[in-house]
């Protein structure tokens, strides 16, 4: 079954929306709430068992006994989680085009690295053009079509067991999603535990749930892709507004690697605002979140996130830390998906086991309540490898 609803077996949320649900879970309040989380939760069958956890012995309150690795994606999808099209004034609001583009690709990838004992976690991203191999036998492409490709490799085979609109593209959804994790296990090296992704619209409900979050800009920008039209310095960003800042890749000097430092310096905002703002208090912002999460999010089927969120109390006193692989150039030429970044699988799997393996290297700038460290910062790097710009002093990005 590739999709149901049911009690207690929830978790986290995507990207960008996903971290704040996971910024929800650890911060050790109002464990009841997330319970509410169990009704409207879309999940899927994309975990294989030896790669799945075993939650039934863990005792409420105690740490988590193994580390963890979580899949934390946002896809450039035009449907919701249930597999129906978004309306077009929907994808007219978010600057998201039409119901035919996009194309399914995983634009945002972050991996989650939760150690053993649940403290200082190290979210870890990979650029969407990175040029590595697709598991399952689809060539060299760019590591955000790995997704689309499987999915849209499955579409036959489904449709001829007679499944159609909305069942069909849930299924071929999960296909989809198993070809991405498989993918990041391989670049990475690391195996995923569970997976979380998110589409345009739920990433609209889940910044306006928390009230907006605050970001600084160096300089004024106007995108008309994105539908970024934002005025140098801190302001706080909801809805499409949020969308657009954390999308916008055109005229940034550095493409995808600034737009990396937004996501992550909107991730840290998103963080310090949930734990500042009395959401877990409020009980109307606490049920504004959890029913911008349902209904927004896919999550892997075997996530139990009561159980886990309770294993996460001790990050309350550690951080959570951002990185993003070294890249070597953004500029390579492949034979059919035009310019990719270039990246060495051998330099990538060797940072993320030196990241994983002292995290607190990887944060930076002042602590938040919460021990929510602020900015993306990037230790490992080559003479001639390009990493996105961040101010780990004033939090502003390009």
């Amino acid at each position: 079954m590739l999709l149901s609803s049911r009690g207690r077996r929830v978790g986290g949320r995507v990207a960008i929306g996903v971290v704040s649900t996971l910024v929800l879970a650890v911060t050790g309040y109002a464990w009841t709430q997330l319970s509410k989380l169990d009704a409207g939760i879309v999940t899927a069958d994309v975990i294989p068992p030896s790669a799945q956890i075993d939650g039934e012995d863990a005792v409420p309150g105690e740490p988590l006994k193994v580390a963890q690795n979580i899949l934390l994606v946002g896809i450039d999808a035009r449907t919701d989680a249930y597999g129906n099209p978004l309306p077009q004034s929907v994808l007219d609001a978010l600057h998201a085009g039409s119901g035919e583009d996009g194309g399914d690709t995983t634009d945002t990838m972050i991996v989650v690295h939760i150690p053993a004992g649940g403290a200082a976690a190290t979210a870890i991203s990979i650029p969407r053009d990175s040029y590595v191999d697709i598991a399952d036998g689809f060539g060299k492409h760019k590591i955000n079509s790995a997704y689309s490709r499987a999915k849209n490799a499955s579409m036959p085979g489904l449709r001829a067991q007679g499944l159609s609109g909305a069942q069909l593209e849930v299924a071929a959804n999960a296909a989809g999603a198993r070809t991405a994790i498989r993918t990041v296990e391989k670049f990475t090296g690391l195996t995923i535990n569970h997976y979380a992704a998110i589409n345009l619209a739920g990433f609209d409900a889940l910044s306006q749930a928390v009230g907006g979050v605050e970001v600084c800009l160096k300089e004024p920008v106007h995108d008309s892709y994105s539908g970024a039209d934002f005025a140098a310095g801190p302001q706080t960003l909801s809805g499409a507004q949020a969308l657009a800042f954390v999308r916008q890749r055109h005229g940034l000097q550095n493409g995808d690697l600034d737009r990396i430092a937004r996501q992550q310096a909107f991730l840290s905002g998103m963080a310090k605002k949930v734990l500042n703002a009395g959401t877990f208090t409020d009980v109307s912002k606490l049920n504004s979140l959890v029913s911008a999460v349902q209904g927004a999010v896919v999550l892997d089927k075997g996530w139990d996130v009561l159980s886990f969120a309770q294993q996460l109390r001790g990050m309350t006193s550690g951080a959570i830390a951002f990185a993003t692989i070294p890249v070597q150039s953004l500029s390579l030429a492949t034979p059919s998906d035009g310019d990719a970044v270039k990246v060495d699988p051998a330099q990538v799997q060797q940072f993320v086991r030196t990241a994983i393996s002292t995290p607190a290297v990887q944060a930076s700038g002042d602590d938040t309540p919460g021990g929510v460290k602020p900015v993306a910062a990037t230790t490992t790097r080559t003479p001639d490898s390009k990493q996105p710009a961040t101010s780990a002093a004033a939090g502003c990005v390009n």
